[in-house]
């Protein structure tokens, strides 16, 4: 594992620090917001209008090198289901360098959902290109319409589409738990800050984020 990425970066405008994880090497951040639960979303679907939003139960993740395991509680609270991110990060092999990569992530939630329900796909080039991106718009609906939360493994920066910052150059991981217009818009659940708990992103910028790492879905 790499670890000369290391680099404290803004999160928000609030300057929330970056986060540990990833395909590419995880690295050392800064200190992440404490464990905290947030509201819980509202479920919705509306799959013939081509939006569905899953029930969340969000955690923030209570260190700065947890965000895997937090991130699979999380979108498997969409299930109904709350592991511990204690038991979860012993699964993953998670330490202070963070979780290595989406899949060690995958394992762990097939053993709470069943035998090869999700799978790993990576994204090995620097920036996803067009069928890379139709893909995982693909996958996340899929997901989300069978009722499954996505975790994603991103690193660097990304804009929200209330144009709201998010950087993590040493890599981290999300929950993604709803789409709309078809999935050309996602739901993230954020177990960084519970500030900023939920936002949404384009799929053309979250697949770049996740471009050099992956997805479970």
């Amino acid at each position: 594992m790499r670890t000369d990425l290391i680099r404290n970066s803004a999160l928000t405008v609030a300057t929330i620090a970056a986060t540990a994880g990833g395909i590419a090497g995880p690295a050392i951040a800064a200190q992440a917001a404490p464990a905290e639960k947030a509201a819980t979303q509202v479920s919705t679907d509306r799959k013939g209008h081509g939006e569905r939003e899953l029930k969340v139960d969000y955690e923030a993740q209570p260190n700065f090198y947890y965000c895997g395991p937090a991130a699979a509680r999380n979108a498997l609270s969409v299930q109904g289901k709350n592991i511990d991110v204690d038991a979860m990060a012993k699964r993953m092999g998670t330490t202070e360098n963070g979780t290595n990569s989406i899949n060690d992530i995958t394992p762990v939630l097939n053993k709470e959902t069943g035998k090869d329900v999700y799978r790993s796909v990576e994204i090995k080039t620097p920036k996803a290109d067009d069928k890379q991106t139709d893909t995982m718009r693909a996958d996340i609906v899929a997901a989300i319409d069978d009722g499954r939360g996505v975790v994603v493994n991103i690193a660097g920066t990304a804009i929200d589409t209330d144009g709201g910052v998010h950087s993590f150059e040493g890599g981290h991981y999300i929950s993604v738990t709803g789409y709309r217009d078809g999935g050309k818009i996602v739901t993230i659940a954020d177990s960084a800050n519970p500030a900023t708990a939920s936002y949404q992103m384009d799929i053309d910028a979250l697949a770049d984020w996740a471009a050099t790492r992956g997805y479970s879905h």
